[in-house]
């Protein structure tokens, strides 16, 4: 049987299949640049292992200098891209020397994302702040904390669930300890309801995590935040 060019019986030509084709690779192109953010820290990458203490990063940015008597503050509360973006611009020029993302209270010596990821080294998403004491108080720093995020959900923090999105706060020494319990308390009794599950324990072993965490939203704007982290407008703590 012969068929004319517009009869749809008629096989695409060489040139209509690739125009087809390049329509679709040009659709895939444009779904991966609006994806999901949530889908992009799923498939964000695994690269290289932690490493113990500050230092510097090339693709973070250099740690800063920590000036003698500077204190330390450790927490974790949930995804730490949005815990270390939230605390930069909020205590910017204000006293805070440095903030850190990496990983604490866990098992594993020199841990990777990765392993974190799996929810079985023990180890929580965390931020480790240097600032100076004379300008920031901690109680400053924990209401500031309790603000950012739900601490009623245990192991977890909006989509992101596991042990390692736990909301908890790490304290150095005996001093904020006592501030950590009392603020605690009180946001606990004003703030939400009763419905707190922070953990309160002894700050642990503390590894950086990789270059590509640090100051993430710094260096990529559009990545992922975790829906739980924005400011909530308490009235302030009695």
């Amino acid at each position: 049987m012969t068929t004319s060019p517009t009869d749809p019986t008629t096989k695409p030509s060489t040139t209509t299949q690739a125009i087809f084709a390049a329509a679709i690779a040009i659709t895939i192109a444009v779904m991966a640049f609006t994806m999901p953010t949530f889908a992009s820290r799923i498939f964000r990458p695994f690269t290289s292992s932690a490493r113990l203490g500050i230092s510097a990063d090339a693709s973070g940015g250099a740690s800063a200098t920590i000036p003698e008597g500077a204190e330390k503050a450790t927490l974790a509360a949930g995804c730490f891209w949005g815990v270390e973006h939230m605390y930069r611009k909020h205590f910017d020029g204000k006293g805070l020397y440095d903030a850190r993302v990496g990983y604490t209270g866990g098992d594993l010596n020199n841990p990777s994302y990765r392993a974190v990821c799996g929810g079985q080294t023990g180890h929580a998403e965390s931020l480790q702040l240097h600032y100076d004491p004379a300008k920031i108080t901690y109680r400053q720093i924990l209401e500031f904390f309790y603000r950012l995020h739900d601490p009623t959900t245990a192991n977890r923090q909006g989509p992101d669930a596991g042990p390692q999105y736990r909301s908890a706060i790490y304290y150095h020494d005996e001093a904020q300890e006592k501030i950590a319990r009392e603020v605690t308390q009180k946001a606990n009794e004003q703030w939400y309801k009763g419905a707190v599950v922070t953990e309160i324990a002894p700050a642990g072993r503390w590894w950086d995590a990789e270059d590509y965490h640090q100051q993430y939203l710094h260096h990529n704007p559009a990545g992922y935040e975790c829906p739980t982290h924005f400011l909530r407008t308490f009235p302030p703590l009695q």
